[in-house]
């Protein structure tokens, strides 16, 4: 009698065990009961009781043997399938190894498809690849979203203007909008806060501001070819072709005027990192930081806070304006990331996004720009700067500025680092331990709280002044000669703001050209002994210094109190000079004695109102050519205010003070021809 207790191959032979002899046997089925079984497994591989006892019938053949053939077919299967599996997955492997290899040797001498010209043979040529799949990729993204962005941005717009509109007074039909003329775009972004931000938004950002990074730290890090040194003045300026091949990307404006500016510096500032990478990432002390350069600043959303600063993601506002109201302003939405590099190193970028496309509040566009922070462990910190923008402002500036602006001088790298550097210098003089006086009258204010607190009052006085030239969306009276200068500007705001006096204030300014250097007009508005010649508000006669605090190493770089020798002696003038490789500035206005007592016995200066002008003097950007009978000179800005007692704000505009104040200015410039024997250029 045969017991079927073993397990078979499934092929078709089924073992038996005989007890008494210990011997193994086997019972082979029959070619037919084979076929019958492997068609009945491909309909059904786990047969219940009911159909093994139907096959035990059909075949002969017991039921365990049924039962035994299954398993061990299905076992055999599974053997099959994993026996073929791993054939291909091994099969697979050689093939991405061998394509590895081949990727690899391809790599060593990549060419350029479109020229046939080699690329950098280093390793970072592998990461250009991944940079512009990485800009493909935020394209792509960035028009997936922006539908939905141009639906809201759109309302937002709407919004904004509406308010503009039921919040405007109309002075009247001579009068352009206010020093706030940019407040839709304040509106604007407040309600882009209000709103909130989709996740897909963030992701979008991020990934922006990651790719931007990359190309940042790729522009500062390598020089050939990316990097053309000038003979003339040592500037880096980027070359085009090389910069195309490695980072392509569409141009914003379709414009023939439209151009690139890109420029590099690097320079030492006395201050340490980390007090750098916070005055950057908070809006206000960024403005505080660049007074002469960003005029608005306004972080829209943080994204991402990050952990000391490494990760952080802001959403920011910008607008800059420098040197004079000829000079168009330039407005940026642009994403804010900064990123620890090592221990002591950090990177900053900025580069602009189309949030608010469809209506660009100007014709610029930040590419990737920043810097690299590098703390130098002794209060003093090594920064290199890459500004790198499109721009489409030529028709916008004046002639006068156009060769400084579009050389580059005037918003380039080179001029935020000397800012940076000035800027940095007298910070830490603020809020250093008081150094022993290098000058006779600097020790008059003997507490150093005394001294902070004028410094922060001639602060707020430059970052008014500053305010007041940005005027090129202002009345422009008939220009006076199109080649040496600009005629005169006039705007009329009302002043209601906490610090400054209260009713209708006329501000006006010129710009002309002077063929003087910038340290030959610097020391003459600065000279004392000559400031009777050009100051109106001297009446004439002499004045005097009665106290001076040093705002950096230069001698001109100071904040002074002076005292005119007029019957009026409770009048006094606080001014600061400053001075840098690219330009300078005299700033002042009437202070009364009892509040420069008030201010230097610590009283909080924001009581005390304070209506500045003066004098900004820049490089004209010409270059000087060997033989040429044109040569370089400067450019200076002239800018008065002036208050009209008034409680309110009249729609019969006040002529008689604006024509009092253009006279002023008018006047005030022929004083500075006839001082420096200046030729008629007008």
């Amino acid at each position: 009698m045969e017991a079927v207790n073993g397990s078979g191959s499934g092929s078709g032979d089924e073992g038996s065990c005989d007890t008494r002899k210990g011997k193994r046997q086997y019972h082979r089925h029959s070619t037919e009961q084979v076929r019958q079984l492997e068609s009945f497994f491909k309909e059904h591989p786990h047969p219940d009781e009911n159909q093994r006892l139907q096959l035990s019938r059909e075949l002969g053949l017991d039921s365990k043997q049924i039962k035994f053939w299954f398993q061990n077919k299905r076992s055999q299967k599974k053997a099959q399938n994993e026996r073929t599996d791993n054939n291909t997955l091994r099969a697979e492997n050689e093939r991405i190894r061998c394509e590895n290899m081949a990727m690899r040797e391809a790599l060593k001498n990549i060419i350029c498809p479109s020229c046939r010209d080699p690329l950098l043979h280093h390793d970072h040529d592998k990461q250009h690849g991944l940079l512009k799949l990485k800009n493909e990729n935020m394209r792509l993204r960035q028009q997936a979203s922006h539908a939905y962005l141009r639906e809201r941005t759109m309302s937002f717009v709407t919004n904004g203007t509406r308010k503009a509109a039921a919040n405007s007074h109309g002075i009247d039909s001579y009068t352009s909008t206010t020093l706030d003329g940019d407040r839709s775009w304040e509106n604007l972004t407040s309600e882009f806060c209000m709103n909130g931000m989709q996740e897909t938004d963030r992701a979008v950002f991020a990934e922006a501001a990651s790719t931007a990074m990359d190309e940042l730290v790729e522009l500062l890090r390598v020089e050939d070819p990316l990097w053309i040194g000038s003979a003339n003045d040592g500037r880096s300026t980027l070359h085009r072709d090389s910069y195309d091949k490695l980072f392509p990307k569409p141009n914003h404006f379709k414009s023939a005027a439209a151009r690139m500016e890109s420029s590099k510096e690097s320079g030492e500032v006395a201050i340490p990192a980390t007090r750098l990478l916070e005055a950057f990432l908070d809006p206000v002390k960024w403005k505080d930081m660049f007074p002469s350069i960003v005029t608005k600043a306004r972080t829209i959303q943080v994204l991402d806070a990050g952990i000391s600063f490494n990760g952080s993601l802001h959403l920011m506002y910008e607008k800059m304006h420098i040197l004079s109201p000829l000079v168009a302003p330039r407005e940026f939405f642009f994403i804010r990331h900064c990123r620890q590099m090592s221990t002591n190193t950090w990177a900053i970028v900025d580069v602009s996004y189309d949030v608010f496309r469809d209506c660009s509040p100007s014709r610029c566009w930040k590419l990737p720009s920043g810097c690299i922070i590098e703390d130098k462990c002794n209060g003093k910190s090594e920064v290199t700067w890459v500004e790198h923008v499109q721009v489409d402002d030529k028709s916008l500036t004046h002639r006068l500025y156009r060769d400084l602006v579009c050389g580059c001088h005037a918003y380039g790298a080179k001029r935020w680092i000397a800012t940076l550097q000035r800027m940095c210098e007298r910070a830490m003089i603020v809020l250093g331990p008081t150094t022993a006086p290098t000058h006779q009258l600097e020790g008059v204010i003997e507490s150093a709280e005394g001294r902070r607190n004028v410094m922060k009052l001639s602060e707020r006085m430059v970052r008014n002044f500053c305010e007041v030239l940005n005027m090129s969306d202002r009345l422009d009276f008939p220009h006076l000669s199109e080649l040496y200068n600009s005629g005169v500007r006039v705007s009329l705001r009302k002043s209601e703001g906490l610090g400054q006096p209260q009713g209708l204030i006329v501000s006006a300014a010129t710009s002309l050209w002077l063929p003087f250097r910038l340290a030959h007009l610097f020391n003459f508005f600065t000279d004392e002994n000559k400031r009777a010649q050009w100051d109106i508000l001297s009446s004439g006669n002499p004045v005097n210094s009665i106290a001076r605090i040093s705002t950096g190493a230069n001698s001109g770089n100071c904040i002074s109190i002076i005292q005119p020798f007029v019957p009026k002696e409770s009048m006094l003038m606080l001014q600061e000079s400053s001075i840098d490789s690219l330009g300078g500035s005299i700033v002042y206005a009437p202070v009364e004695l009892a509040a420069v007592s008030s201010v230097v016995d610590g009283e909080d200066i924001m009581t005390i109102p304070i209506l500045p002008s003066g004098y900004v003097i820049s490089g004209d950007g010409r270059k000087e050519v060997e033989g040429s009978r044109r040569s370089s000179g400067s450019l200076l800005t002239v800018a008065f205010q002036m208050l009209v007692c008034s409680d309110s704000v009249s729609k019969q505009l006040n002529m008689e003070s604006v024509a009092t104040l253009h006279s002023l200015i008018s006047s005030t410039v022929q004083k500075i021809k006839l001082a420096l024997h200046c030729p008629d250029l007008d």
